[in-house]
């Protein structure tokens, strides 16, 4: 199980041949025979203590794909192991086991937290799913715990989501995130509805986050340069497929795909 071994070369998660269609919309009220693929034939594994960086336009697939490794929606077909265990086979009582150690940081910061909570409430709501035992001392204690490790204050326990900026919102998205010391983090698109200012922030907070919580990562983005700040591999997805897989530096150095080639050569240089 997760959490039972630190070895620093363990695959922690593997996906073997992930694919998933969707029915094609020909009106509002109907739906035509034509699939659409999302992903097609996705295969790759996750080392214990990398950062993954999946990176591609939008559209491409890479939210689907996250959605699938969380069991938030099921495969057409596939495997995906997690700790050695079948994942998409895990139901009941192993699957909320499983599912406490892999957890979501959502794209939109505003719309992942729920407005009629308190931010206390929002972070250790995990806790209350997974950790019935606990009293709700030890949970309150626990949420501001790591509501400080993410750089917000105890003072905020009792405020509501509409109360913080963006960036706030997010790192509470985080702290809830962290609450129950997950093996993995699944970030999808964390600072795409942030200012550069604020996202840049995020990224540092991530990456502190990473070191301190021994996390594994895999960060999705459709920004080479956001992927670039954390990644220790990078995959470029096109048209629901990993067209290039490598070494972060090896990747965005010298890509060898055509894809890669002209995601790079979009990204603006800095005058000097």
């Amino acid at each position: 199980m997760p959490g039972e071994s630190r070895s620093v070369s363990e695959t922690l998660l593997e996906a073997r041949d992930l694919r998933k269609r969707y029915a094609a919309a020909t009106s509002a009220y109907s739906e035509s025979a034509h699939k659409t693929v999302a992903v097609d034939g996705v295969s790759f594994s996750v080392v214990r203590g990398e950062v993954l960086g999946v990176v591609g336009e939008s559209g491409c697939g890479k939210t689907t794909l996250a959605r699938m490794l969380m069991r938030l929606i099921d495969p057409d077909s596939g495997e995906i192991r997690f700790g050695g265990k079948d994942w998409l086979a895990a139901r009941g009582g192993e699957l909320r086991r499983m599912r406490r150690w892999m957890q979501m940081v959502f794209q939109d910061p505003v719309a992942s937290l729920n407005p009629r909570m308190r931010v206390g409430e929002i972070v250790a709501e995990p806790l209350a799913i997974h950790e019935p035992g606990f009293t709700a001392a030890q949970r309150r204690e626990s949420a501001i715990e790591v509501l400080q490790a993410v750089g917000i204050g105890a003072e905020v326990f009792d405020r509501y989501p509409h109360e913080f900026s963006g960036g706030q919102r997010q790192r509470i998205g985080i702290a809830r995130a962290l609450i129950l010391r997950p093996e993995l983090i699944i970030a999808d698109e964390p600072v795409s509805a942030l200012d550069v200012s604020v996202g840049a922030q995020i990224l540092e907070l991530l990456a502190r986050l990473q070191r301190d919580f021994s996390l594994t990562m895999i960060l999705i983005s459709h920004s080479l340069p956001v992927v670039a700040q954390l990644a220790t591999r990078v995959a470029v997805m096109q048209a629901g497929k990993f067209v290039e897989l490598g070494a972060a530096e090896k990747v965005l150095s010298a890509p060898e795909h055509p894809y890669t080639q002209a995601l790079l050569a979009a990204v603006p240089e800095i005058p000097a």
